[in-house]
Parts: structure tokens; C-alpha cells; sequence
């Protein structure tokens, strides 16, 4: 697959956040001067240099989306501890919530049209990739935090992100099950073991590993055994998404 050049033009790292305070996301992504947007939708395997794709702002863009999200569960919830902030937060900015908000926003399609020359079915499998969704969607908040600042881009990232937290508020999310039913569809299966339990009778942490095919593939820690599977399943959960995506970037690289 050709490479693409690293895009040349100076970027702004300014602008007045008032005008942009009350766009919606969707709106603040598609204004973005091109140079930026370029760099937030050239995937690896089509980048010329690493630096120039994505990945660099997909680090900035993490943190980003975090602070907002935490800044608004402490803010919006003055009553809940550390503890439940963190867990709907860790829901909130998981891989597959970014997926799914990455999705609604059309990010899927803007990747294909930004390397519409390449073509092929492989762009088409990147762009409807979990990881890769999630990563662009990171990477486009880093290049919105560089244009604009964090004040005024802050409230069009909850508000794009407002069903995952209410989803997180009212639903419990199942790991085990989606990796179950991730791993069913190969004809592969999990299996949990309890590695080991730390602390007093009355705080005990209890640290789990899900084993797929002989091999430890997650490990989480929790108050429970419950707890420590379901963050294990997580964990797994996210190698076997980034190992999807390694495969199917090797496989567009090489095509």
C-alpha cells in the first residue's frame, strides 16, 4: 500500500474559545484546518513516518478525553467517592465506548475518505475496527486540545459522550460475557484463575487471570473475585482488539 507524506503547512495553536463553546463535536471535527485533521486520520500503515500518522496525537487525545470525563463526574456527582467516579470513568473512555462514539460521529468514514486513493477491502476492515475507532477518535480530540484548548472543546466531549455515561450509571458492564462471546465466534474459549489474595480477612484484593488457549491473557485486580475476572476479561479484551488491529495493518502495509 503507497505511503502517504507527512502533511506540510503551518498549524494554528490558537483560537477564541467562545466561538467554539457551543458546537457539538461533530462540528468542531469537521472544521479542523486540514493539516491537523490529516494528522488525526493517517493510520500507520499508509503514513510515511509513524510521527506523522495518528498515534502521537491518540497519546495527547487519551488524556484529554479523561480529564473532561473526570472533571465532569466530580462536578456532576458531589456525592460519590473516588471509587465510583473511577469505575464509570474507566468505563466512559474504554476502547469500545470510544468505538461506539467514534461511530456515531462518522469517524469510520472520514478515515476511508482521507485515503480514499488507497482503496481496497483491508481500509475498509481498519476503519470498522474497534482500536482503530477509538484511537482516531483520541487523536482527533489531541488535534481539537491543540487548536482550540481544553475550555472550549471540554463540553461538546461530554455532551458526545453523555450516553456512555449514562449507560455506565445505570448498566453493569459484563466483560466476561463480551469476551465469551468474542472468543465463541473463533471457537476459542476463557477460562479464569485466581492468581493470589492479598490483605486482612476484612480488605481483602483478590488478583485474576483470564487464560485463553494455555496462555495468561489478562490480569485485574479487585475487591472480589468477581471484580478481578471482570477486569481481567477487560484487559484481555483489549490485547485481542490491538492484536486485530496489528493484523490487519501488517496485512494493509504489505498489500
Amino acid at each position: 500500500m503507497p505511503k502517504r507524506s507527512r502533511p506540510s503547512g503551518k498549524l494554528s495553536t490558537t483560537s477564541a474559545p467562545t466561538s467554539n463553546s457551543k458546537k457539538s463535536l461533530a462540528d468542531l471535527i469537521a472544521e479542523l484546518p486540514p493539516a491537523r485533521a490529516a494528522s488525526a486520520f493517517t493510520h500507520t500503515s499508509w503514513a510515511d513516518e509513524r510521527s506523522s500518522s495518528y498515534e502521537r496525537l491518540e497519546f495527547l487525545g487519551d488524556s484529554v478525553l479523561e480529564l473532561a470525563l473526570a472533571h465532569e463526574l466530580y462536578h456532576r456527582f458531589p456525592d460519590f467517592d473516588e471509587g465510583q467516579m473511577a469505575k464509570i470513568r474507566s468505563h466512559v473512555v474504554s476502547r469500545a465506548s470510544c468505538a461506539v462514539v467514534a461511530r456515531e460521529l462518522g469517524l469510520g468514514d472520514r478515515l476511508i475518505e482521507t485515503a480514499a486513493e488507497l482503496g481496497g477491502g483491508e481500509l475498509t476492515r481498519l476503519a470498522a475496527n474497534r482500536n482503530v475507532l477509538a484511537a482516531v477518535l483520541e487523536a482527533a480530540l489531541a488535534a481539537l486540545y491543540l487548536e482550540h484548548g481544553f475550555e472550549a472543546i471540554a463540553p461538546a466531549i461530554v455532551a458526545a459522550f453523555e450516553s456512555r455515561i449514562d449507560f455506565a450509571l445505570t448498566n453493569q458492564v459484563d466483560h466476561k460475557t463480551e469476551l465469551q462471546e468474542t472468543l465463541a465466534r473463533g471457537g476459542r474459549s476463557v477460562m479464569y484463575v485466581l492468581l493470589k489474595v492479598d490483605g486482612p480477612p476484612h480488605d481483602r484484593m483478590f488478583t485474576a487471570a483470564a487464560v485463553i488457549d494455555g496462555e495468561e491473557a489478562g490480569v485485574g485486580q479487585g475487591k472480589s473475585k468477581k471484580e478481578a475476572e471482570q477486569l481481567a476479561a477487560q484487559e484481555a479484551l483489549h490485547r485481542l482488539s490491538a492484536e486485530a488491529a496489528g493484523k490487519a495493518s501488517a496485512s494493509a502495509r504489505a498489500g
